[in-house]
């Protein structure tokens, strides 16, 4: 093992030895799976806010691909960061594997690695030093229990997700699903993958339903997805008709709520994934404990909460 990058693990806490030497630069860079997206842009707006709270001082960065896909260019970013020795990572990896080897390189070279929003596979664990996101199997759970009190316990519900094998996909889905079978007799048609683009989702969406006449609810398992989505159920006419679940929060996504295309809406808080994921590289930096996962929570946003003080604090 190296010895200057040591990573102690005593519960569900870490320290993380990180010497001086290897933090060339004063800079933490945040690289989240596109910057394509007003949810990551929540998480830019909450890493500056970071920056500002720590008074300056660490110079934060953030990029990230043109689409979620773009994993190469991903494994790239984080790289380059690597080599040009920043202090830490704020990272949201867009494959549970792709990345491990340049988190593991990070860890080698004394660079401390927050992961947000998705995970990375079991093999990947012992090199990040703390996982920041919303529960995805647990907020999943909770989408189905809404759809469920909402469409009743039979019926037919599509489940539209977006990039297969990311980790927030795996784990919302898996929830949404299992908690689907069983407390329901709903029959689940899908999942489809919208690989997180907007017009494949809307375009899926119209094929699902021209496919299956009898589909009552549907489950958008991210942004684009279930803009995507709730666009075709308009389009199509269907506002109203069958109950309709999406996740995240933009205002697009707010006003399909507000005219009745959507029941509801999961939000995560991106935002703190951001901030919280800066202030966790500082606190790690510091030597300080830090959890393995924080969780940083969902709120279920529909028509007759949308403008509490609770909704406005993660919509964006």
């Amino acid at each position: 093992m190296n010895k200057i990058a040591m990573v102690a693990m005593i519960g569900l806490t870490t320290v993380f030895a990180v010497p001086h030497a290897f933090a060339k630069q004063s800079e933490i860079a945040v690289i989240v799976k596109t910057a394509n997206s007003n949810y990551w842009q929540n998480v830019s707006k909450g890493a500056s806010d970071a920056e500002k709270s720590l008074k300056g001082k660490y110079k934060i960065t953030f990029q990230g691909p043109d689409s979620e896909t773009a994993v190469a260019d991903q494994v790239n970013m984080v790289d380059n960061a690597i080599n040009r020795g920043v202090a830490g990572i704020v990272l949201a990896p867009s494959d549970p594997d792709a990345l491990i080897p340049e988190i593991k390189k990070a860890w080698e070279n004394g660079i401390p690695v927050v992961l947000i929003d998705s995970a990375l596979n079991k093999k990947g664990e012992q090199y990040y030093q703390s996982f920041l996101s919303t529960d995805n199997r647990k907020a999943g759970a909770i989408a189905a229990d809404k759809l469920i009190a909402k469409n009743g316990k039979e019926g037919k519900v599509s489940v539209m997700s977006f990039t297969p094998g990311a980790g927030s996909a795996i784990e919302r889905v898996g929830g949404f699903t299992d908690e689907i079978a069983k407390n329901s007799h709903v029959k689940i048609v899908g999942p489809y993958y919208s690989q997180s683009d907007m017009a494949t989702a809307l375009n899926q969406t119209i094929d699902a339903m021209a496919s299956n006449k009898d589909i009552t609810a549907l489950f958008g398992a991210n942004e684009p997805t279930a803009t995507g989505m709730a666009r075709a159920i308009k389009q199509l006419g269907y506002a109203g008709k069958v109950v309709a679940i999406g996740f995240d929060g933009n205002t697009l996504l707010q006003d399909f709520v507000r005219d009745g295309t959507l029941d509801g809406i999961l939000v995560q808080s991106s935002y703190q994934m951001g901030f919280k994921g800066v202030t966790t590289v500082d606190a790690i930096i510091n030597k300080q404990k830090v959890e393995k996962f924080i969780d940083t929570g969902v709120i279920y946003v529909t028509k007759a909460n949308i403008d509490s003080p609770e909704a406005k604090a993660v919509l964006y």
